[in-house]
């Protein structure tokens, strides 16, 4: 192997990682963190659109009140939390 073809391959590998590998990494830290932050209370929208407040949290799941009634699902369905948001707007 010459040494410009080893150079080149490492480049390669550098720019895949910075452009592939990292970022995901980042996300995936950064929606663990907003799980962990959830609390009691805290108005949320889950990923298929459903609006409503945090009743109960446990371990790995999480009950969400809505006007139809009480759900539970998984702290990864939760997609944005809206009580953080309302309080930056006034």
């Amino acid at each position: 192997m010459t040494p410009t073809l080893a150079i080149q391959l490492l480049l390669m590998i550098a720019i895949f990682y910075f452009l592939m590998i990292r970022p995901q990494q980042q996300r995936v830290k950064k929606e663990k963190a907003f799980e962990a932050g959830l609390k009691t209370g805290d108005k949320v929208i889950t990923k298929s659109g459903i609006h409503g407040k945090i009743a109960e949290l446990s371990e790995g799941t999480v009950v969400v009140e809505t006007m139809a009634g009480k759900i539970k699902m998984e702290r990864s369905a939760i997609s944005l939390e809206l009580t953080a948001k309302q309080t930056e707007k006034k």
